[in-house]
């Protein structure tokens, strides 16, 4: 009996304890919609994708009511999807202050890997990042043959990888992407050529894979709380060990790079690189250890990660509706030009057209609450916010809402943004600024390396259309990420090399 009252009184202190944990703060708003939390906590039994769920059950809430509370990262938040709310939040940052996991979660295995950085920073600290590596990643003119003789790279790995499949069946496409995608941005960002493409068991590219698995692990990422106890939950424990390897070989590399050793004469201005940058603020005091780490670590984690779940929506959307790859192919072929600069890249509508509406209907980063109220609020006027509340927003909600994109806005339409490549990159501007497209986010917070991005994805989609045409594997069923970045989980592509796009050993 005694055992028997033991058992019923832990169980009862364990339910008051989650209960407590769980339970919503009574200040938060009243004239929104709550998501269910077990919406939230999904992930732990089920595999739907997340798009699935969110046109189950965010869809229409947030297209009624425009914000939503919902469970995410360990606590209550407010989602938001309406374009109003979105500006009123961007516009002001004094109010809605970024702030990242080292703020909401500071002893969890994620605030470890990221530490504070340009990205969630906030106010002066935000300011001297900025002013220090803003250079670097806003620059006007990206050095593009990197980039190029990367994508080339690229090709004949991805080519080779079909041979060694045979030709009736496809090739899991995701890791040789991250390997381009980690190669083209050490180059362009770090100074360095880590030989990803060369080598896939390089130990950067593994533990990029087993951050990746560990992150969004659904236990820890709705109950990061779990972080604080390591000794009990012993993957924790290796998932510290692995965030710190990771800075631990990364800064190595860095400070052991070639160019950096071999180098005798210093660089000009114009060809100085983030990494460049980040050392020379960390020489001259402007910055601490600590933070030079973070912020090299965000760079590589950023420039690399979102460029390569947009190629994974890039290889299903042309691949299993090959309309899209064709028209993208003439336009290519018709300029005649092997050798793409930015200037060739840039005249092309049709190729700026398609990468606006891959960003429109797959951004990579599909959710993030990473602001907190520093004063209550009143969010376009009509929801009030307690302090302190964090509150964030869903861009595939933002991007397919009908209100809005039009009664088209679920549908892949590359015609949609203009045909001439300067009303094309206006309507990209205007719709940013109206909150309407945030798949880099917006106003004064707009992501540094958009610029970088856009040229990557240009030059890389040129060499793919021009040298290969590929098609889905038939035995491949398309399912998106259930949550974190957004993806198509394990794309298989048959890949077919063209007589255009063949290149000579000396060009090689």
């Amino acid at each position: 009996m005694s055992v028997l009252l033991y058992l019923v009184g832990v169980f009862v202190v364990i339910a008051v304890l989650l209960w407590s944990h769980i339970r919503m703060p009574g200040n938060m708003p009243k004239n929104i919609p709550t998501v269910p939390i077990y919406i939230s906590l999904m992930g732990l039994w089920s595999d739907m994708g997340q798009v699935d769920i969110y046109n189950k059950w965010l869809r229409e809430p947030l297209e009624k009511y425009g914000a939503v509370r919902i469970w995410f990262a360990g606590r209550w938040n407010v989602l938001v999807t309406r374009p109003e709310y979105i500006t009123d939040m961007f516009r002001n940052e004094d109010l809605y202050a970024k702030a990242g996991s080292q703020k909401k979660i500071p002893w969890s295995v994620i605030a470890s890997l990221v530490g504070d950085n340009i990205i969630n920073s906030h106010g002066e600290t935000w300011k001297n990042y900025t002013a220090i590596m803003k250079p670097g990643l806003q620059k006007t003119q990206f050095d593009s043959k990197p980039i190029l003789a990367q994508s080339r790279k690229f090709v004949n790995v991805l080519l080779k990888a079909q041979e060694d499949v045979g030709h009736n069946s496809g090739v899991l496409v995701n890791p040789i992407i991250q390997r381009f995608a980690i190669s083209a941005m050490g180059q362009s960002f770090l100074d360095i050529d880590f030989k990803c493409l060369e080598d896939p068991n390089t130990r950067i590219n593994e533990l990029q894979n087993i951050i990746k698995r560990t992150i969004f692990k659904p236990l820890y990422f709705n109950f990061p709380i779990l972080d604080k106890y390591p000794y009990i939950f012993t993957s924790r424990r290796r998932a510290f060990a692995i965030m710190h390897e990771f800075e631990n070989l990364l800064d190595e590399l860095v400070r052991t790079r070639p160019n950096k050793l071999n180098r005798k004469e210093p660089l000009a201005p114009q060809d100085e690189l983030v990494v460049h940058m980040l050392e020379r603020a960390l020489e001259e005091g402007k910055i601490t250890k600590e933070a030079y780490l973070a912020n090299l670590k965000i760079t590589f984690l950023t420039a690399h990660e979102n460029t390569q779940q947009l190629m994974n929506s890039m290889f299903w959307q042309f691949g299993h509706d090959l309309t899209f790859q064709e028209k993208l192919r003439a336009e290519v072929l018709a300029t005649g030009v092997t050798e793409p600069t930015p200037e060739v890249l840039n005249k092309l509508p049709y190729l700026t057209a398609v990468i606006c509406e891959l960003l429109r209907v797959y951004p990579p980063v599909s959710q993030l609450i990473n602001r907190v109220t520093l004063e209550p609020a009143n969010l376009g006027g009509n929801i009030s916010i307690p302090k302190g509340t964090w509150v964030g927003w869903n861009a595939p909600g933002v991007h397919s809402d009908p209100a809005a994109w039009g009664p088209t806005a679920r549908e892949f339409i590359p015609e949609r943004w203009g045909d001439k490549p300067e009303d094309i990159m206006a309507k990209y501007r205007k719709e940013t600024v109206r909150g309407r497209f945030i798949a880099f986010n917006s106003h004064s917070r707009k992501c540094l390396g958009q610029g970088y991005a856009l040229l990557e994805l240009k030059m890389c989609l040129f060499e793919l259309v021009r040298r290969v045409k590929w098609t889905i594997d038939p035995g491949y069923k398309m399912k998106l990420t259930s949550g974190g970045i957004l993806a198509p989980l394990g794309v298989k592509v048959r890949f077919e090399e063209l007589d255009t796009g063949r290149i000579s050993e000396k060009t090689l």
